[in-house]
Formats: structure tokens, sequence, C-alpha cells
């Protein structure tokens, strides 16, 4: 169970955050969230779909990473084989919480950071210092105050983007069905993509909507993001040659 405390420079000042890669950190998962804000980046290197919020409703966008749940293809030996970070993994052990603060009589709501103390990339011998000596925000902090931004920013501007797509029936149910190899293929089920059809033959008003708001670019970077499959599959089929390739070697010597 997380053990979340409102971060600060004093309970926290010795509080480093370890930024090795690996399943002992969490890394081992294949699909993570993915948040509008950082779709720009994402489409570069994840293919991003949709899967239902069974808790809140409505859709929310993810990036696939692997073909298992605790597979993630960009992973290997410790290295992160792709250019970006998604924000859910880059973030680490901290979070956004909320808390009042009282300015002048009126009550105000402020995103504040929090910490998970229990997070298996928490130390106080190795990795990135939090605070400075002097107690000031470290630049890793200030780069995760920046990614947490833009994970809040993400999830309150997801809302009505996928509640527009949803609207405009642009959220399809998508069937992937991938054959790896003789023996090998995977059956991705749940998941969800824009339909491209349906988009193109958008009616000038609703297809209007979506450029005004932004969210037709949205939907194009989803659309766009589908061109890293391959690559996934072939880094899948990759690992799949490793142990053949390995014993070939091991009879020849």
């Amino acid at each position: 169970m997380p053990r979340y405390e409102l971060l600060n420079n004093v309970a926290h000042k010795d509080l480093r955050v370890v930024t090795r890669f690996g399943p002992e950190f969490g890394d081992g998962v294949g699909l993570v969230p993915a948040f509008p804000t950082e779709f720009a980046e994402l489409q570069r290197e994840f293919p991003i779909f949709f899967r239902k919020d069974r808790e809140r409703g409505g859709f929310q966008s993810v990036a696939v990473l692997g073909f298992g749940s605790e597979e993630n293809l960009y992973l290997d030996n410790g290295r992160w084989n792709a250019s970006y970070l998604p924000g859910y993994l880059a973030k680490g052990p901290f979070v956004i919480g909320f808390q009042e603060r009282r300015d002048g009589g009126e009550v105000r709501t402020e995103p504040v950071i929090h910490v998970d103390l229990d997070h298996p990339r928490v130390s106080l011998d190795e990795g990135e210092p939090v605070f400075q000596p002097q107690g000031g925000n470290s630049p890793y902090l200030q780069r995760i105050a920046t990614i947490l931004r833009g994970i809040h920013d993400g999830v309150e501007g997801g809302k009505a983007m996928f509640a527009a797509f949803e609207s405009l029936d642009l959220i399809q149910p998508v069937k992937l069905e991938i054959k790896l190899d003789g023996d090998h293929g995977v059956d991705l089920t749940g998941l969800y993509g824009i339909d491209r059809e349906r988009l193109a033959a958008l009616e000038p008003e609703p297809l209007h909507g979506l450029h005004r708001t932004g969210f037709l670019e949205g939907a194009y970077l989803v659309l766009a993001s589908l061109h890293n499959m391959p690559r996934l599959i072939a880094e899948k089929q990759r690992r799949l040659r490793q142990p053949a390739e390995a014993g070939t070697a091991g009879t020849r010597a």
C-alpha cells in the first residue's frame, strides 16, 4: 500500500529518488495511462489507444508498451529504449494532491506534491536529491513538478476531449490479433481507437468544433501513433528468437 506524505524540505530533506530502470521499480508494465498533454511526444514512440474507465465511466487513453500485463518491450537490461519516457513512469513516487488554503477570507484549493515513501524508487542513499542542501527545490524536483502539472492538465483536458470523441462515435473497439511466428501470437482485447473513416466523414460543423477546441489534433496524433505497432511487434519477435539463438550458439560451442 502506498504511504503518501505531503512533501516538504524539512521532513524529507535527505530524500533521494533512484532513476534507474527495471521491473523492481514498477517499470514492468504493458500499458500506462497516457495524457493528451504528452500525445505529441508519445506518438513518436508508442501506440496510443483507449480503454473504458470502469470506475469513473467514459474512456482513458493508454500507451502500449508490451503485449502482456507485465511486459515492457521498451525496457532492455536496465535501459530505456525510447527517446521519451511517459509521464506516468517519469513522475516516480510523486503525485499531485490538493490542499485548502485561506486567502483573504476565501478558501482556495491548490495543488501540492505528495510522495509515496514506500515506493521502490525512494532512497536515502542513492539517486537524485529532491532538495538542495540549503532547502530549495532541486532541478530534479523542478522537473517532476512540470511533469505533474502536465499530468494534472492532461487528466482534466482529457475528460472533455474523450467525451467529444465519444459523442461523435469516433471511439470504436479495435481487434488486435497479431501473429508473431509459427508458435506465438497475441490477442489484445479491451482496446479502442479513433475510427479514421468516421473522422474523415464528419460534417463541417462538428469537424470545426474539434478543430476549435484543439481536439482534432489529438485525434490525428492518436492515429499517427499506430505506426509504432510494427516496431513493437518486431521487438517482441526479436526477443522470442533470443532463446533459440542462444541455444544454437551453445550447441555449436
